[in-house]
């Protein structure tokens, strides 16, 4: 089988964060979010990925993943010129898939469960597609599969965004699929908002007589669309420190309890670090920092008279001001100072921002 990592998209909703990189390149637990796609894909035993790449910062994209050989894979890149939905992004696959069942993983999702047995269950099937779906709190924000309510192991039909959902089952960003998709895609029409949909193909795949299997994920999934969707998939990943089914962390960082340590990192005697946290490389955290629970702090960074929690603070930044900062994503590259005025904040920084308070 071979993988399709999505990393197109604008990013609107995390602007300004988006502003100088693709929103799947955003840290989570000091790891692009897309790096968990990828890595779930090298678990699951698939060693040849292609990456689909649009006009946002590509090179970033390229830059970071390069061939792939550092990660266990051989990447390929794939141009989408234009953001024309997810089948459209499939079908620029064709050549690259060939005759294999492959796996379409969308660049922004973290899933908490690995995708080895949904894969070994695909690929010991005769089914043309398998989705993964999971409950969810609000619906109608999602691709929604509705069940037959007299043998709910069928689904009848999936629907993209609904108004009125059938269920609170979502689609989730991860697909299995034959190349039979793309003679659907084919014949596809746009959606009202002009993309082509997965939610339009997989149904269309389903009222042609093709057999469309699901499981339903268990654990957690994270679509991380929003500022406060980042935030709580850090909380997510961090809740794993420690644990049997950790998230991958580099070979040279320290754990101790749920605190993740890079290496060449100082922590001041009267620094306080609860976690779950993860620190990065040669930070310098002190004098009078208290930091957690559930922060992320990037590489190089420098950290002094600052209480943070439930944030991620990217690589190279440097916060010296006595300021609480909760629920905040502070982008690389940027300063917070003192202006001698304590108290809360919340901030959503884009790169190399300079800030006063």
């Amino acid at each position: 089988m071979k993988g399709i990592i999505l990393h197109g998209g604008h990013g609107t909703r995390l602007r300004p964060l988006t502003h100088t990189g693709p929103k799947q390149l955003l840290p989570i637990a000091n790891k692009p979010m897309s790096q968990y796609a990828l890595e779930d894909l090298k678990t699951a035993g698939i060693t040849e990925v292609g990456i689909i790449i649009g006009d946002v910062y590509p090179e970033k994209v390229k830059e970071y993943y390069g061939t792939g050989e550092k990660f266990g894979v051989k990447i390929s890149y794939i141009y989408q010129a234009e953001p024309k939905g997810i089948s459209h992004a499939i079908r620029l696959c064709k050549d690259f898939i060939g005759d294999d069942k492959f796996i379409v993983y969308l660049g922004d999702n973290v899933l908490r469960k690995n995708l080895v047995d949904y894969k070994k269950k695909f690929e010991s099937s005769d089914s043309d597609a398998m989705i993964l779906l999971c409950e969810v709190n609000e619906p109608q924000r999602f691709g929604i599969a509705e069940l037959d309510k007299e043998n709910p192991g069928k689904i009848i039909k999936i629907m993209e965004k609904p108004k009125n959902p059938p269920s609170n089952l979502a689609v989730i960003g991860i697909y299995f699929l034959n190349p039979k998709i793309f003679e659907i895609i084919d014949n596809l029409k746009p959606s009202w908002r002009g993309e082509l949909e997965i939610t339009d193909a997989l149904d269309m795949l389903m009222k042609k007589g093709n057999k469309i299997e699901f499981d339903t994920v268990t654990g957690w999934w994270k679509d991380t669309g929003t500022p406060e969707d980042i935030i709580h998939a850090n909380k997510l990943v961090l809740d794993s420190i420690g644990t049997e089914n950790q998230f991958l962390v580099d070979e040279d960082s320290k754990i101790k309890d749920s605190i993740v340590i890079g290496s060449g990192t100082e922590i001041s005697r009267d620094s306080f670090v609860t976690g779950p946290a993860i620190i990065g490389k040669n930070c310098k955290i002190g004098p009078s920092v208290r930091l957690g629970p559930y922060i992320s702090v990037g590489d190089n960074c420098i950290l002094k008279n600052c209480n943070i929690e439930e944030s991620i603070i990217m690589a190279d930044c440097k916060i010296n001001a006595k300021t609480d900062l909760s629920t905040s994503i502070i982008a690389h590259g940027s300063e917070i100072q003192d202006n001698q005025i304590p108290k809360k904040q919340q901030f959503l920084l884009g790169e190399r921002s300079n800030l006063k308070i």
